[in-house]
């Protein structure tokens, strides 16, 4: 298929890796690229949405948001999958905490997302409410994790259409989902995987509990994400 650019990406073919690390915020993006990435530079800028390509101990990497939410998420991962080739994508992102376990600045690997989205079902026909990861993909991340000291919290999220609730359900998708947390981008992500035969994963740093009421500030979430970054980095060193 000839390559055609998207009115969402202007990056040309070359400048985007098989492999993207994707936040939501395009300022995290430029973050990891500027503090992690050796060569990069800025390939695509289209609605702000920044994407950055460099080297990381030599592996080509990209950086590039997401945008918040599904749908926003469900147009860049397509893309990148579709048009660009990439193969996978890792998700870094936040996340609020159902459960007592999981602590504000823990790391959560998703192994399942669970949402009541329509999103997959109107993309393509899918009717179910759960998307897994992809394996191979948890598990370089899980040895990178281990290797680097960083402990993992392992499970299923839920991924919501909705971030102000006037009432929250949590309890109940802790107790018929097994839910760990809430964030609102992996469902899209792991749908188009699955529908492009790609793969992708989800790392997330807890930012506030339901449980505790404890919140991060948007300076301590900046500063604070240094061990889902490095893990998500790292596993990209065996894939």
């Amino acid at each position: 298929m000839e390559f055609k650019k998207t009115p969402h990406i202007s990056a040309e073919k070359d400048e985007i890796s098989d492999i993207v690390i994707m936040p939501g915020d395009p300022l995290r993006a430029k973050m990891v690229a500027e503090n992690y990435l050796d060569n990069y530079k800025l390939v695509s800028e289209v609605r702000n949405i920044l994407a950055y390509t460099g080297y990381y101990k030599g592996r080509k990497i990209t950086v590039m948001a997401s945008g918040m939410g599904i749908p926003s998420m469900g147009i860049y991962s397509y893309e990148l999958f579709k048009f660009w080739d990439v193969k996978t994508i890792i998700r870094i992102g936040s996340c609020g905490s159902y459960v007592p376990q999981v602590k504000v600045f823990d790391v959560v690997l998703v192994e399942n997302s669970y949402s009541n989205s329509t999103y997959a079902k109107i993309q393509n026909g899918f009717a179910g409410d759960t998307i897994s990861a992809n394996p191979e993909v948890n598990d370089a991340i899980k040895e990178a994790a281990l290797k680097s000291n960083i402990s993992l919290h392992l499970g299923t999220i839920n991924c919501s259409d909705v971030f102000y609730q006037e009432e929250s359900q949590y309890q109940k998708l802790v107790e018929e989902h097994n839910c760990l947390g809430v964030e609102m981008e992996s469902f899209a992500l792991f749908h188009n995987a699955k529908v492009l035969g790609k793969k992708a994963a989800c790392l997330l740093t807890c930012s506030d509990s339901f449980i505790t009421g404890e919140e991060t500030s948007r300076e301590e979430r900046e500063r604070k994400l240094n061990d889902m970054i490095i893990v998500a980095l790292e596993s990209t060193l065996s894939l």
